[in-house]
């Protein structure tokens, strides 16, 4: 069974939800940016507590450790999903879909732009150990691992769902996208080079952009005039 086909119109509608649920992650990812630039300090001891945590298990955990480092470094590491987009993006231009491979591509470099401005502006220190398990450089916050695996995972799923891909698939999918997801923000943390907000804020803020891009390219998909003369005809209007 393949998941149903829809519209243009009817991906605007189905985009509405999308869209409410991208201006919540806005939300409250601009208030966790806003209480990091504050130094709210409720916030900045329960980083501190799980972090502190999480550093003392690590370290009794050597093979855990190199676990979460391969993970991280390679299956999660943020090349690893713009490869991916590079790919669907060159399928997407051969197949020739490009206006989509293009604000696939745009998407995901506004997704890099924006991710190291927002470190650049908020310029926070990372966690520092007396006894790191690994290393990282740049400002923490917000994750970059966590951002771009959501912003990838996001639109990718995208582009399946849009594909018509059997619902089999999709549900696969959807549990690889949420594992990659979930997994890379937790392997930042027991790894010891975030805070637990730097992640949370790298998932609301890649979750937005992506809830975003997806609602504005479908939104311009059903107002521009190839989708109206698609529309117009469509065996159901001939019918009518």
């Amino acid at each position: 069974m393949r998941l149903p086909l829809l519209s243009p119109v009817g991906r605007v509608r189905a985009a509405s939800p999308l869209a409410r649920a991208g201006a919540v992650c806005a939300v409250l990812g601009g208030a966790v940016t806003a209480l990091v630039v504050a130094r709210w300090r409720p916030l900045t001891d329960l980083d501190r507590e799980v972090a502190v945590a999480l550093h003392r298990r690590a370290v009794t955990e050597p093979g855990f450790v190199h676990v979460n480092r391969l993970l991280t470094n390679w299956l999660w590491d943020p090349w690893t999903f713009r490869a991916l987009i590079a790919v669907a993006v060159v399928a997407l231009w051969w197949r020739g879909a490009r206006p989509l491979a293009v604000w696939v591509a745009a998407t995901t470099l506004f997704s890099a732009l924006l991710q190291q401005g927002v470190k650049a502006a908020v310029g926070r220190d990372r966690p520092r150990w007396a006894d790191p398990v690994d290393s990282a450089s740049y400002a923490a916050y917000p994750s970059g691992h966590a951002m771009t695996a959501t912003v990838g995972c996001g639109l990718l799923l995208w582009l399946l769902h849009r594909s018509g891909v059997r619902a089999r698939l999709w549900r696969v999918a959807v549990g690889a996208a949420a594992v990659s997801v979930l997994g890379v923000g937790l392997t930042r943390l027991y790894l010891g080079v975030h805070w637990p907000s730097d992640v949370l804020g790298g998932w609301l803020l890649g979750a937005a952009l992506a809830a975003f891009a997806v609602c504005g390219f479908e939104r311009w998909r059903a107002g521009s005039p190839s989708a109206e003369r698609r529309q117009a005809a469509s065996p159901e209007r001939r019918r009518a």
